[in-house]
């Protein structure tokens, strides 16, 4: 691994809430709560966790879609909106494909001016915009002459998104963030779709975050994987090393349940009990313990350290007192194995 290209330092949004007219309520939806992780040229980055953890909101804020709390975003070595990288060059080379494939899409553009409008934008030339537009349009599987003077609402679900990502590369973007962009199709047009996903990664040399709730896809088409919890990073590594041996509590019981294509073993028991704490009062230490079945009392009282994970260069790491040496934790400093996913699964 090189220097990052993306790199996502203390990043915090909190959204206020606001009082009813006796004064009551108010407080912070504490939604992304210090997130670092870093993303590599040529790489896609898997992003999972259950609703609710955070993972939308941190694709808006490396959009820049809404503004952050605390944090930075760099990218390429640059601080994102400063004078060095204005806001405009910058989603030039980042690019993002939402889940929804019909609200992403102006109802009054044609195809073609819907893909031809960012590059427009940007200082191309109408006539190039719109020869862009064409060639991509055929790149994504779609002929030209029959789609390109359709209207969003002709299309199915599965050629909306095609057009989406068509118009995300009309840009000749460096990055592409993938927020459920394959979660609302049917499976045979989803494995399409992820295909050529793939294909264009290699054809355009790109780098993709990938956010999904599907995990069979997630390790699918991810190099590296990151877990969310509760507005913060749990967990980072290498995709299979990952799913075959989590090491955080959490991930473990995210991976088990995983359903199984063996009759033989099904999950039969609820991976964890309870539901996942409120943001706007999350619990103190660590965010999991309320529903960690390795909990000690040190757990209620100090939060794992993350700053391994803000170091340049760093692929992997875990947020964790019982990886944590000196931590408290009766397991701190111990070989902590997990087993593979699908032996969880067996014992499940």
């Amino acid at each position: 691994m090189t220097a990052p290209l993306l790199s996502v330092q203390g990043l915090v949004k909190h959204f206020p809430l606001k009082k009813d007219a006796l004064g009551r309520g108010g407080g912070l939806v504490r939604a992304v709560d210090g997130v670092n992780f870093q993303v590599f040229a040529g790489e896609t980055l898997g992003v999972v966790g259950e609703s609710g953890c955070g993972k939308s909101t941190t694709a808006r804020l490396l959009m820049h879609l809404i503004e952050p709390t605390a944090g930075e975003v760099i990218f390429d070595g640059a601080k994102v909106g400063s004078r060095d990288l204005p806001l405009k060059e910058y989603r030039r080379q980042v690019q993002m494909v939402f889940q929804d494939s019909y609200a992403s899409l102006n109802p009054r553009l044609t195809i073609e001016d819907s893909i031809a409008f960012g590059p427009q934008v940007h200082g191309v030339p109408a006539s190039e915009a719109v020869a862009r537009a064409r060639s991509l349009l055929a790149r994504v599987g779609l002929e030209p002459g029959r789609f390109g003077g359709r209207y969003p609402h002709e299309l199915s679900g599965g050629q909306r998104q095609r057009i989406n990502i068509a118009r995300a590369l009309a840009l000749q973007p460096r990055i592409v963030i993938l927020d459920e962009a394959v979660s609302a199709l049917d499976k045979s047009v989803e494995a399409q779709v992820l295909n050529l996903l793939l294909d264009l990664k290699d054809e355009f040399g790109l780098t993709y975050v990938f956010i999904s709730h599907d995990l069979h896809v997630v390790r699918y088409i991810s190099d590296r994987v990151m877990v969310m919890y509760l507005g913060e990073v749990a967990e980072v590594g290498a995709s299979e090393t990952l799913f075959e041996q989590p090491r955080h509590p959490y991930t473990r019981a995210l991976l088990s349940s995983m359903p199984s294509m063996d009759p033989d073993h099904r999950t039969l028991v609820a991976p964890l009990a309870g539901d996942p704490p409120n943001p706007i009062d999350p619990p103190a230490g660590c965010r999991f313990h309320p529903r960690c079945p390795r909990a000690e009392a040190v757990c209620g009282q100090r939060a794992p350290s993350r700053q391994a994970l803000a170091q340049p260069g760093v692929t992997e790491g875990v947020a964790c007192l019982m990886h944590e040496p000196g931590s408290g934790h009766s397991s701190a400093g111990l070989p902590q194995a997990m087993p593979p996913a699908q032996a969880l699964r067996e014992a499940a």
